[in-house]
């Protein structure tokens, strides 16, 4: 008697599986991608990459020396932001500043002393390298930080009436504003990227150059269950990748995690689907391994890089590169990874992110798979 059609399909997919995990196993690329590769780019962005601007090396000029000068020079000093050179003339830290070997200068006038007793706002003059905005940016904003609480301390000592309104500021689930926790989170999503497309571009290619590919779609095995066949087992290695990069992140960079195991693995699943299908689709189109890394890494590892928001604002983006994000799988994956970890599970935001990427999915596959048949037609 013959098996039914189902069980037949269900044995052709798990000899389909097996076949695949075996060879997955053999090939020591495979375990290099999916585990060495990770961790390495994981200790890089969380010990190598910093947004953090802490000890950036100022010169500061003196031009008068009183008690008030001097506790003022004091409170530079004393901040962690800053490592502090003192001088009486800004030309000796010119040099300095257009060489590189410091990053600003902050000037205290010779008339402060004397604007501060009659009442007239002092003026503290800062120079920057325009050539490093953002370093620039950081070296103003906490030149004016450290003068704002160094002046509320002096009312609070002197019992003076305080001027004007004060802002007391709070940061939501990451008081320090360290950069580690929103890096880290993200970098998984980058490490999900290269596992789910690299990987899998890869395998499928060589398949497609040792002609193996053809001798499989001769069997009674159908494109759908070739294709799914042969990414189950990478499906599987991502979200080991994914899970090996979250042990790190939490007992060994101390990134918090405050969501669910569910929802972390619920959005890394659903983020491999169009990771994986856009492999299957560079190897079917492309059927050559050099060539299929190359697009795997144009066109999936620096967008998830670039376009995704993990470094740079969206908003801040020309609109039409905005609208490209829109279809990048990482935008959607790393600010609810960044959620999971410092906020918690946020549903609403999770399920949207879900719908979308498993759309972007569905492209891929439906690509994949009629490339696959044109191929072999």
């Amino acid at each position: 008697m013959s098996a039914s059609p189902t069980s037949a399909r269900i044995r052709r997919f798990a000899a389909l599986v097996r076949k695949e995990s075996y060879q997955a196993v053999r090939d020591p690329s495979t375990t290099l991608i999916a585990f060495v590769l990770p961790l390495i780019l994981l200790f890089l962005f969380g010990y190598g990459v910093s947004l953090d601007v802490t000890r950036t090396r100022v010169g500061l000029v003196m031009e008068e020396t009183t008690p008030l000068t001097q506790a003022l020079a004091a409170s530079f000093q004393a901040s962690r932001y800053f490592s502090v050179t003192t001088n009486q003339d800004r030309r000796v830290f010119e040099e300095d500043l257009v060489n590189g070997r410091i990053r600003g200068i902050l000037i205290i006038p010779a008339s402060f002393t004397t604007d501060y007793a009659a009442g007239r706002q002092p003026q503290i003059q800062v120079i920057v390298d325009g050539s490093e905005p953002n370093t620039a940016n950081f070296v103003q904003n906490y030149a004016q930080g450290t003068v704002a609480n160094w002046e509320r301390q002096r009312q609070t000592l002197s019992a003076e009436e305080p001027s004007g309104i004060t802002v007391e500021q709070r940061f939501w689930f990451n008081p320090e504003l360290a950069s580690r926790y929103f890096l880290v989170p993200g970098s998984i999503a980058i490490v999900m990227t290269l596992v789910g497309t690299l990987l899998t571009s890869l395998v499928v290619a060589r398949e497609w150059e040792r002609g193996t590919m053809e001798a499989m779609m001769a069997t009674p095995v159908t494109a759908t269950e070739l294709l799914i066949g042969k990414i189950f087992p990478y499906f599987v290695l991502g979200l080991a990748a994914m899970t090996l990069c979250v042990l790190f992140a939490v007992f060994l960079f101390g990134v918090p995690f405050r969501g669910s195991i569910l929802a972390l693995y619920a959005l890394s699943a659903t983020f491999l689907i169009p990771a994986l299908g856009q492999g299957l689709l560079i190897s079917a189109a492309t059927k050559n391994q050099f060539l299929a890394s190359q697009l795997a890494l144009i066109s999936a590892f620096l967008p998830a890089f670039l376009l995704s928001g993990f470094l740079f604002e969206i908003n801040s983006m020309p609109t039409v590169i905005q609208w490209i994000t829109y279809v990048v799988p990482a935008r959607y994956l790393i600010p609810s990874l960044q959620t999971v970890f410092l906020a918690g599970d946020i549903w609403p935001m999770f399920l949207h992110s879900m719908a979308v990427m498993l759309l972007i999915g569905a492209v891929f596959f439906v690509l994949a798979a009629r490339s696959t048949r044109k191929r072999i037609g």
